[in-house]
Parts: C-alpha cells; structure tokens; sequence
C-alpha cells in the first residue's frame, strides 16, 4: 500500500516518527530545512514527506555535514519534495568528497597519533628528530606531519 504524501502531520507526530525533538523540528524549520502550514488554530502541520527530509538531515548530521551545507543541498528542491532517486545520487555525490577527505583525516589521525604530529609543540621526545628548531612552522601553523599523511593519503 502506497504512503499517503498528502497527510498532514502534527508537530508532536513528526517528532514521534522522526526521533528528533520537537525543539529541533522548529530550529531546522527557523533555518528554512524544512517548512510547515498553519492551521486556524496556528498549529503547525508538516506534509508526511518532511519525514524523508528530515531523515537526510539526520544522517547528514551524522556524517558531520554542517547544516549550512545540508539547507544548501536542499535548498536545490522545493520544502518537503520527495526526491528522486537521481535527485539523492546528486546531494549525496556533492558530498561524497568531502566525507572521503574527513576519512583520510581520521585515518591519518587515527594512525599517526602515537607520533608527532607536527603541531610545534616540540614537547615530544621525536620531535627534535622529525621537527628540529621547529622548521615545520615555516610551512604554516597547525600538525603539518598529520596534514601531509592526509594530502599524501599516507
């Protein structure tokens, strides 16, 4: 049996079916995520689509994608649309880049943490041997050792 894309939902049966709080539903609707109508009585009601959206803004959120980037990717789509599959596969691309660059970075800290980094902090016994006089602070500030294993994808 088909959803019925048409059913308006109270505020309390989003956040029921959503998971995420009812507070939440009306910051990301303040940030233009999602829209609802009124009522005569100035309740808010949401099309049963929103719960899409809001499930791309949970998992978005998950992944670390700042909700700047999440109301950009959607805001390609009319409020409350119901994606097409070639919709999804271009918001999830846009982002795929950026998900497989945080991954190299949590790799290379993951694997590189018992090490010096590079930070300049020269507090590390390895330091003065793979950071002497803190020459890495020529090529700019923060773990440059951490920055080059990411970009090298070592």
């Amino acid at each position: 049996m088909a959803a019925d894309s048409t059913r308006m939902l109270t505020v309390g049966e989003v956040a029921r079916r959503s998971g995420i709080a009812v507070s939440a539903l009306h910051f990301y609707e303040s940030k233009g995520l999602i829209a609802s109508t009124r009522t005569a009585g100035n309740q808010r009601r949401y099309p049963s689509l929103v719960l899409r959206t809001l499930a791309i803004i949970k998992v978005a959120q998950r992944t670390g994608i700042a909700l700047d980037d999440i109301k950009q990717a959607l805001g390609r789509y009319p409020p409350n649309s119901k994606l097409t599959a070639a919709q999804w596969g271009e918001m999830s691309s846009a982002w795929r880049e950026d998900l497989n660059q945080r991954i190299r970075l949590l790799q290379a800290l993951r694997d590189n943490l018992d090490n010096c980094i590079g930070c300049g902090c020269l507090s590390l016994q390895q330091c003065p041997l793979r950071n002497p006089q803190d020459v890495l602070g020529e090529e700019g500030s923060g773990p440059r050792i951490l920055e080059r294993h990411v970009r090298e994808g070592t």
